[in-house]
C-alpha cells in the first residue's frame, strides 16, 4: 500500500482557525471535505520549510510555524497517510484560494460544524478540548 507523508498547518489568527474545503478530487472520501492546509515534504526540505512553501503556493499567504501539534497516522482505502501538524500564526486573514473552493475562519468550539477529511478529525477534536 502506498504511504504518503505530509505536513499540515493549523493556522490561527485572533482565536480563529483556517479551515479549507477541498475540490472534487480523485477520491470520493476526501472530495469536498474540509482540511487544514499543507502538503508533501520535498527532498532536502524540513517539515517547517515544506509548510511555509506549501502555504505560499496554495494560498499566497505567509505564516509563522510555531510548534508541532500532533502526528496522525491514518489508513485510507487507497493509501496510508502520516501527517505532521503544526500550530501556526499569521498577521492577517488575507489569502488567495488557488487549490480549494472555500475557506472559513472558525473558533475551536465551531470546528465540528464542518465535514472534515478523516485524517484531520483527531486534530479537530484536540483543538476543541484545549
Amino acid at each position: 500500500m502506498k504511504q504518503i507523508e505530509v505536513v499540515a498547518a493549523i493556522i490561527q489568527v485572533e482565536n480563529k482557525f483556517l479551515c479549507l474545503q477541498r475540490k472534487v478530487g480523485k477520491y470520493d472520501y476526501t472530495s469536498l471535505k474540509y482540511e487544514f492546509p499543507g502538503g508533501k515534504v520535498e527532498a532536502g526540505e524540513s517539515q517547517r520549510q515544506a509548510l511555509t512553501r506549501e502555504i505560499r503556493e496554495e494560498l499566497q499567504y505567509d505564516i509563522q510555524v510555531e510548534q508541532k501539534f500532533l502526528t496522525i497516522e491514518h489508513q485510507y482505502p487507497d493509501f496510508q497517510l502520516r501527517m505532521h501538524s503544526y500550530l501556526c500564526s499569521a498577521s492577517n486573514t488575507n489569502l488567495t484560494l488557488t487549490e480549494h473552493i472555500d475557506c472559513q475562519w472558525l473558533r475551536a468550539s465551531q470546528l465540528d460544524r464542518l465535514d472534515w477529511v478523516a485524517a484531520d478529525i483527531p486534530i479537530v477534536k484536540r483543538l476543541m478540548q484545549r
